[in-house]
């Protein structure tokens, strides 16, 4: 069964995530850019607030679409053992790694538009995309997060290959992934509609948020 869009995902995905409503103690990142129109939907059913946590996927020079691992806010990189396997020096990676902080950096700026990051530390954090495939964008997020002292850390989706949540499940306090299909192959083929977020489209979705919650403490 295939979701209409991300919006239908993130209603659905905040159906299993009730226990965490109107609790002052919760807050929401997604993480852009496609995770962002779900975790707005997820935070709008709960009234809690809504924020973003960059990642930056880190690929293969000349394969841009294989990824040797992920970079997240707070200076966290994980890798999946791709640039071992092919044989990519560390020079090399470690000239990727430097080009991608840069842009991560630049690109929180953008999209945040002047807003602050929420303070995490004590708080029940959801971490929410659209869905998960190698989980390497997703570790990074979760690595980084622990960083800044959060009480919990959930990760929600609505889609994700087996393997994956399960891996992913180990590393959280609490996986909900509405659906793991044996047979998964990539997010979009489990979504109707499946356009690109634009990144304008993320400072819409943080700036709608500031009307229905109130932000905790900023950092």
């Amino acid at each position: 069964m295939l979701f209409r869009d991300r919006t239908e995902a993130g209603r659905i995905l905040a159906s299993k995530l009730h226990a965490y409503a109107d609790r002052p103690d919760v807050l929401v990142l997604g993480l852009p850019r496609g995770g962002v129109p779900v975790a707005y939907e997820v935070a709008a059913q709960l009234h809690v607030p809504l924020d973003i946590f960059l990642v930056r996927k880190l690929g293969v020079p000349g394969r841009r679409e294989l990824a040797l691992g992920a970079i997240a806010s707070g200076g966290v990189t994980i890798f999946n053992g791709v640039g071992e396997a092919l044989g990519i020096d560390e020079e090399e990676i470690d000239r990727i790694v430097k080009s991608e902080q840069v842009e991560l950096e630049v690109r929180d700026h953008l999209l945040r538009d002047g807003r602050p990051q929420l303070e995490v530390a004590g708080h029940t954090v959801i971490l929410v995309d659209d869905g998960l495939a190698t989980g390497s964008s997703m570790r990074a997020a979760v690595h980084a997060l622990r960083k800044r002292q959060p009480d919990r850390v959930v990760v929600a989706v609505p889609v994700g290959s087996p393997e994956t949540c399960a891996q992913i499940r180990a590393e959280v306090d609490e996986l909900i992934c509405v659906r793991t299909p044996a047979w998964f192959y990539a997010i979009g083929i489990w979504y109707q509609n499946f356009p690109e977020t634009t990144d304008q489209e993320v400072r819409e979705f943080l700036a709608r948020a500031e009307a229905f919650t109130t932000q905790p403490q900023t950092i």
